[in-house]
């Protein structure tokens, strides 16, 4: 009887965190309830992309010949977009997602670099940077994993989340670029997630 009920609580679990593109596959946000910061930390390491799962390098390599084939473009624009691409991994992709779970849980604040006691982990294993044609926009896609963690000891998990082709659309001004769908589904997942912590820590 309680492996039944385990079960059915575990499926309504999952039924709240969208089905299948944000999934809870263990634990709970709980120890979140009482707490008034969280850190979080964004892994960019090994990320594979497009459908070819392709390595950063070998992204960036097709994307270097893309721009410097176009002769409005050429060297000049791939440096600004070069540069842009690593201030956004360093900097804006964090942000975004940070922005996204202050959006609906304004409960906790959430903070890069900080000293609370609990820690948010989005480890991303692979993207799909979307496209922007004019009118029409394919949002980005992210899959990988957010771990909430005791900040002193993270091999300590209560809870794990799993992104299965993560797309769950918002509105943003960043989608011309690559790295802005990037950011921007970073933000969506943050909004989501957000939602769904002030959900379980009623």
């Amino acid at each position: 009887m309680k492996k039944i009920l385990l079960l059915t609580l575990l499926t309504m679990m999952v039924m709240a965190f969208g089905q299948e593109k944000m999934e809870l596959i263990s634990g709970n946000f709980q120890a979140l309830k009482d707490q008034k910061e969280v850190n979080v930390e964004l892994k960019f390491d090994n990320v594979l992309f497009m459908k070819e799962s392709f390595t950063e390098a070998q992204y960036l390599e097709n994307r270097k010949e893309d721009v410097l084939a176009n002769p409005k473009r050429g060297k000049e624009a791939w440096k600004q977009w070069i540069g842009e691409w690593e201030r956004y991994k360093k900097e804006e992709y964090i942000n975004h997602f940070i922005k996204g779970l202050g959006k609906y849980y304004k409960d906790v604040t959430f903070k890069k670099d900080g000293s609370a006691q609990y820690t948010l982990i989005v480890d991303t294993k692979w993207l799909l940077p979307g496209w922007h044609g004019g009118l029409i926009v394919m949002e980005a896609q992210i899959s990988g994993t957010i771990k909430l963690v005791e900040t002193g000891n993270p091999s300590v998990v209560l809870a794990e989340v799993a992104l299965n082709q993560f797309d769950k659309f918002i509105q943003s001004k960043d989608e011309v670029m690559e790295y802005g769908r990037i950011a921007t589904v970073y933000e969506s997942t943050g909004r989501y997630l957000g939602k769904e912590i002030r959900k379980s820590v009623k």
